[in-house]
């Protein structure tokens, strides 16, 4: 076996480890943990709900009800649990919850910002108004759940201010920020502040369209990271823009259905596995990749299905980089090219994708059209990316394949793109 090829198994060997470590850790394992102590709150004068947090113990459950709670001053969450007594905020049940101020002079919630904070899950919650709706500081092993922010003066969730580890932002609906309009900004520029070993699952964000406007925006520096399950669209930015490590553990970004971006549906700089997204409608390319601050390196794109009017993949900064692979795709462009290299594709590996539009022939085979889906069109308005009976994907390269595809399945064929059957 040559090197590359065993650098090759190596890498496909670690990718699925790396998945089925982070499909059983959705949750903290904290997560299931009883709380020792239930308390309810139910005033909405200024400063109480504050107060309530505030009073928190380890192993404390605070039960919020139906209310908006408009908090005046800057609220600064400080509290934290313990891995054995972690402490939850929560909406009670089928209570509308919103948390707000008056003005967008700060932010609407601070999470340890002036300290750290850990072992906490806020879930449940609506927030809303504000300059930012929720802001992270130093924080590690805090979950935010089920919580909709939406409608605030600048970004939605930020996490930008500090170092963060094993954030778990889960199952939120993320929509209509202000000024530079993200969902989630996610570390800093140029490796200032990092997040890492983070899980960003099964969000729903959309309507991102300020003078920015990512979906998902990871930083360059941030490591380690698992971004998956995210129902991203209408961004004015692409819906997910990740950066490069610095050299640290890959960032693994898969089954995410982006679509109808005025940039790119997708933009990865590299040291990343993406795989069996479904991306479609950027009016940039499906799929970008090139240098910003850092150089793209180590980066394998396999499995996903992506079109565009416009260019499918666009690798810019890909030509005679270490680790670059394209393979198993399905890569279709209306009017441009299904792949294009601007600077060149010196050692690229590219093999078992399915193409529509201009494409090297090595490691490609043609397709048909959206006929070859159940019902896709090239706006992202229908995204069922399942093939059709007739559906010519039957072509992918055993070397990369992925044993399950977009919809958690088992691929019972081996066929190129996000969805096998």
């Amino acid at each position: 076996m040559t090197l590359i090829h065993t650098l090759l198994a190596t890498l496909l060997l670690l990718s699925q480890v790396a998945l089925h470590a982070a499909e059983t850790h959705y949750s903290p394992e904290w997560a299931s943990i009883t709380p020792k102590r239930v308390i309810k709150h139910s005033n909405t004068r200024n400063d109480t709900l504050a107060n309530a947090v505030a009073a928190l113990q380890p192993g404390d459950q605070l039960v919020i009800a139906a209310g908006t709670y408009s908090i005046e001053r800057t609220w600064h969450l400080e509290v934290s649990g313990t891995a054995e007594a972690p402490i939850w905020i929560v909406a009670e049940e089928g209570a509308q919850v919103v948390l707000t101020r008056p003005d967008d002079k700060q932010n609407v919630l601070n999470i340890g910002q002036k300290s750290s904070v850990h072992h906490l899950c806020l879930r449940g919650v609506e927030i809303t108004g504000g300059s930012h709706g929720l802001r992270l500081g130093h924080c590690s092993e805090v979950c935010i759940d089920q919580c909709h922010i939406h409608h605030t003066g600048a970004v939605c969730l930020s996490a930008n201010s500090a170092d963060t580890r094993r954030l778990f932002l889960t199952r939120n609906h993320i929509h209509h920020g202000g000024g530079h309009g993200e969902g989630m900004y996610l570390g800093a520029n140029n490796g200032q502040f990092i997040m890492s070993e983070s899980v960003i699952v099964l969000n729903h964000i959309h309507d991102c369209t300020g003078s920015q406007g990512d979906g998902i925006e990871v930083k360059q520096g941030s490591w380690g990271n698992f971004i998956a399950e995210n129902d991203i669209h209408d961004t004015q930015y692409p819906c997910i823009t990740v950066y490069g490590t610095a050299g640290k553990p890959v960032n693994i970004i898969e089954r995410n259905l982006c679509r109808r971006s005025a940039d790119s549906a997708m933009q990865v700089q590299g040291e990343a596995i993406v795989r069996n997204n479904v991306l479609i409608g950027g009016k940039g390319s499906g799929f970008a990749s090139t240098d910003h601050q850092g150089g793209s390196l180590n980066l394998q794109v396999i499995h996903n299905t992506i079109i565009n009017t416009g260019d499918a993949f666009k690798g810019s900064s890909w030509n005679a980089r270490e680790g670059m692979i394209l393979a198993n795709n399905i890569l279709y462009s209306r009017d441009k090219s299904a792949m294009n290299f601007p600077q060149g594709r010196e050692g690229v590996i590219i093999a078992g994708n399915i193409v529509l539009g201009d494409a090297p022939k090595q490691g490609t085979a043609p397709g048909r059209g959206l006929e070859d889906f159940v019902s896709l069109t090239w706006d992202g308005e229908k995204h069922d990316a399942t093939p059709t009976s007739g559906a010519p994907f039957e072509r992918a390269d055993p070397r990369f394949l992925i044993n399950v595809d977009f919809m958690h399945l088992a691929r019972t064929k081996i066929v190129s793109g996000a969805v096998a059957r």
